[in-house]
């Protein structure tokens, strides 16, 4: 694949999970509870989740229009997946009632985080610490 084709494809795949992120998680907790629902009932827990991942969705889709311009974003989104992924993972895995969750919501994080890492490894790869801490002069220390 070329870097050209990459791109789009990356771009694509930005506004799909954006768009996912945004208009399919309620849905999802409504048509299937045991996969996508942690807690019972009403739950504070699941609004706000929600609207961190709608929040997410809308940034994803922006970046969409210059994925090489937001890797600190592409590189949250893939991490973060990761991190939350795994957590729920472990805890699907401690408790039977849970164990849904690894077909659900766990795997759809798991399988964003693999599409953004492919399409995107720099994002995957991000140096977070790229620059020293600003030395007494004002100026980076690399410089």
């Amino acid at each position: 694949m070329t870097e050209a084709d990459r791109l789009k494809v990356l771009a694509f795949a930005l506004r799909a999970i954006g768009a996912f992120a945004i208009f399919g998680f309620y849905p999802l907790t409504v048509i299937w509870p045991s996969g996508w629902v942690w807690h019972s009932g009403q739950s504070e827990y699941l609004v706000m989740i929600m609207a961190l991942y709608a929040t997410l969705g809308i940034f994803l889709i922006i970046a969409a229009r210059s994925p090489k311009d937001h890797l600190s974003l592409i590189s949250f989104a893939i991490w973060s997946s990761i991190v939350h992924g795994g957590v729920m993972a472990a805890q699907s895995l401690s408790e039977s009632r849970h164990v849904h969750h690894l077909y659900g919501d766990v795997l759809v994080l798991f399988v964003a985080a693999a599409v953004l890492a492919y399409l995107c490894p720099q994002a995957l790869m991000w140096r977070f610490a790229s620059r020293s801490a600003s030395s007494s002069n004002g100026r980076d220390a690399d410089e």
